[in-house]
């Protein structure tokens, strides 16, 4: 009896080595967003309404990148904290360790491929022994020992793995990068990524690999193979080999006790036309439950029947308990760009509101099948309002008239509307309402959601194929491949999201422009699928050198459409043409579905002073909640990060940052003092980029 139990015992050791243990405890701060649940809380209570103007800087942490500062670097990256040492990425996308007491830094990596990469963090796994950090960068997941900052050359291909491989398709591009931080289940890292949303995209296959050697253990086909569940929702076939995108870039929650994952997944690609896609397009804007150990589906809900909007769920989804119809429920939320809140049995995926298919029969261009409905939940209430129509012009905007004039000949006034080759309104905007940042989910059953409300406008105009019989100009390609982006004049987009080109010249090399059309940069994918003659035409267009001058064409398309462009609509003053709020904080109760109360988020100071009421402004970025009834928030444009009570929305402490916080807060303990630290990278809606990590304590 004896001999059974110590092999019994010494079989629970070999087993419990190969399951993730978190070696941390309620001080820390160990995941992405927090938890597994991606909750955005913590326990933590030191900090409290009474004491939270008291905050000062304890420390200030410059993560490097002086270098791409001119090139608008940004940090988008929640930081995990475990047992005092602080984990995040850099600016000029590094991973780095600091001693989270006093932000001296302890390592950071040089790794040299890391282009076309936004960081949003890092992630741990330990077996209570073996410590590791995982780490996206470009097309590269790297395995790093925490301890050293080295590579682990056992992991993979001499420490890391090539995520190209096993996505590929005919005609793809080479546009690949795991910006999200993954997600850890027993030895498996599971990974989703971001690839290109153009018609040469990637497949956006979710895959676990082993945490200790970097095989692949399991994939799930995000776009199924024939003969698979959800095959017959695309009529093209094999739809694996024609399209790509359906992509979990965003990431994932998960319920380890139960084993399952939850996942959102992006827009099948090309993202504004689906006239070549006909169907519903599984398992594109969904939201999944995977078995976490063998990648088996459980269920899913589709979110956006064949998106032509690029209406994917923009970040990862809430696990929390609520009451319903008198019980506790263990529940999943998706928030959505659209202001809509989809909320499920989280074992059954059964609905805890009702979800009715409405139709939108509104017609499209041609070519183009809308799907006949969509899922509309009739509750949780949106967070966001649903429609622009005259009625909604501010009352301050300038030019009111012309822009009326201009709305009354546009395709506005409802969701789901087809874009046409009429101006079309997106309200809430192509990049929401809710966006990647999140929300943060308290014990309570109520969701904290950060949200922007400011009309985007757009259109679908016919690809103007090149008439020069002697191949395509430089001229031609930019038309087809950048201007949608960066403006038929190169002039970029009002609030610089997409940057002006028109004096790229005196910003870059050759070299330098060469590099990021073949391997992209932060939100720009790779241009490798054109040929190096074609990337090589662009460059000489953009520095306004042999216009003229043509080249063969390697380029096909099954799109015959482009749009053209996110353009966020803001009037010759700078200011959007919609009535405030323009960004907005929303206690959403998921218990009744109702609004607990809804504030705005962030203020232009200039407006203000000038008697107008705090309008709220684009935000980027999540909140932080903690048991103490406070919530943390930067992600506003104005540099600010401001604590505010969660019953109220009442802001209680602001503090102006190096650089807009466009990123999450993260919260933690080290020697019984409670921190919060804050990511102050910048570098989006023509505010300044920064390089800094702040950390704030009371004294």
């Amino acid at each position: 009896m004896k001999n059974l139990i110590l092999i019994i015992l010494s079989c629970l050791l070999i087993i419990c080595s190969f399951i993730f243990i978190p070696a941390h405890n309620s001080n820390d701060w160990p995941e992405y967003n927090g938890d597994g649940a991606r909750s955005h809380y913590s326990a933590l209570n030191q900090i409290t309404k009474e004491n939270v103007g008291q905050l000062k800087v304890a420390w200030t942490y410059a993560s490097g990148g002086a270098d791409t500062l001119r090139n608008r670097s940004q940090i988008q990256c929640n930081p995990i904290i475990i047992n005092g040492i602080l984990y995040g990425v850099s600016a000029d996308i590094q991973a780095f360790a600091i001693d989270a007491a006093t932000g001296k830094e302890i390592w950071k990596t040089n790794v040299s491929e890391n282009g076309g990469t936004l960081s949003r963090g890092v992630t741990y796994w330990t077996d209570g022994q073996s410590k590791r950090i995982f780490f996206g960068a470009g097309k590269w997941l790297y395995g790093i020992d925490a301890q050293t900052g080295k590579l682990i050359v056992t992991f993979g291909e001499i420490g890391r793995i090539n995520l190209k491989n096993g996505i590929e398709r005919p005609g793809a591009d080479d546009y690949v990068t795991s910006n999200t931080p993954n997600t850890i289940y027993k030895n498996l890292i599971l990974v989703g990524a971001r690839v290109a949303e153009s018609e040469t995209a990637l497949l956006g296959d979710v895959r676990a690999f082993d945490v200790i050697s970097g095989k692949l253990v399991w994939t799930f086909h995000t776009i199924p193979a024939p003969n698979e569940f959800g095959s017959k929702t695309w009529f093209s076939q094999p739809a694996r080999q024609h399209f790509g995108g359906v992509n979990a870039w965003a990431g994932m929650a998960i319920d380890r006790e139960r084993g399952i994952v939850y996942i959102p997944t992006g827009s099948a690609a090309y993202d504004f036309y689906g006239g070549n896609r006909p169907g519903a397009n599984l398992f594109a804007n969904c939201l999944i439950a995977l078995d976490a150990a063998t990648g088996k589906r459980l269920w899913h809900f589709q979110l956006v029947h064949h998106d032509i909007w690029d209406r994917d769920p923009p970040t990862t989804p809430n696990l929390i308990m609520v009451t319903h119809k008198g019980k506790r429920i263990d529940a999943v939320a998706q928030i959505t760009k659209q202001g809509y809140t989809f909320v499920f049995n989280r074992v059954t995926g059964e609905p805890l509101f009702p979800i009715k298919e409405t139709a939108f029969n509104y017609k499209a261009i041609s070519g183009e099948k809308p799907h006949a409905t969509q899922p509309i939940p009739t509750l949780p209430v949106p967070f966001t309002r649903q429609s622009f129509t005259s009625k909604d012009f501010n009352p301050f905007v300038a030019d009111r008239d012309s822009l009326e004039t201009l709305l009354s000949k546009a395709n506005t006034g409802s969701a789901y509307i087809p874009i046409t080759s009429k101006m079309t309104v997106f309200f809430p905007g192509t990049d929401g309402g809710a966006q990647w940042g999140g929300a943060a989910a308290d014990q309570d059953g109520i969701l904290y959601i950060p949200a922007k409300e400011i009309p985007v406008y757009t259109s679908l105009i016919k690809k103007e194929m090149p008439k020069n019989q002697n191949g395509v100009t430089g001229s031609d390609i930019y038309k087809l491949n950048c201007a949608s982006c960066h403006g038929a004049d190169k002039a970029g987009n009002h609030d610089g999201s997409y940057p002006s080109l028109a004096n790229i010249g005196s910003k870059l090399s050759v070299l330098q422009i060469s590099a990021i059309l073949k391997s992209g940069k932060g939100m720009m994918p790779s241009f490798s699928h054109i040929s190096e003659a074609e990337r090589n035409a662009v460059i000489e267009f953009l520095n306004n050198k042999n216009l003229g001058e043509s080249v063969v064409s390697s380029s096909e398309s099954q799109v015959p459409y482009q749009h053209t462009g996110y353009n966020r609509w803001y009037d010759r003053n700078g200011y959007p043409v919609s009535t405030p709020p323009w960004g907005t904080l929303t206690a959403l109760d998921l218990n009744t579905g109702q609004r607990r109360w809804q504030v705005p988020l962030g203020e232009y100071e200039e407006l203000t002073k000038k008697g107008i009421a705090p309008t709220g402004t684009d935000n980027y970025g999540g909140p932080l909640v903690t048991s103490s009834g406070l919530l943390f928030i930067a992600a506003s444009r104005d540099e600010q990060f401001r604590a505010m009570d969660k019953v109220t929305g009442k802001v209680l402490w602001t503090a102006p940052l190096p650089a807009a916080g466009y990123a999450s807060p993260s919260t933690y303990s080290v020697n019984g003092k409670q921190y919060v630290v804050i990511a102050c990278g910048g570098g989006k809606l023509n505010t300044k980029s920064g390089d800094k990590y702040v950390a704030y304590a009371l004294p």
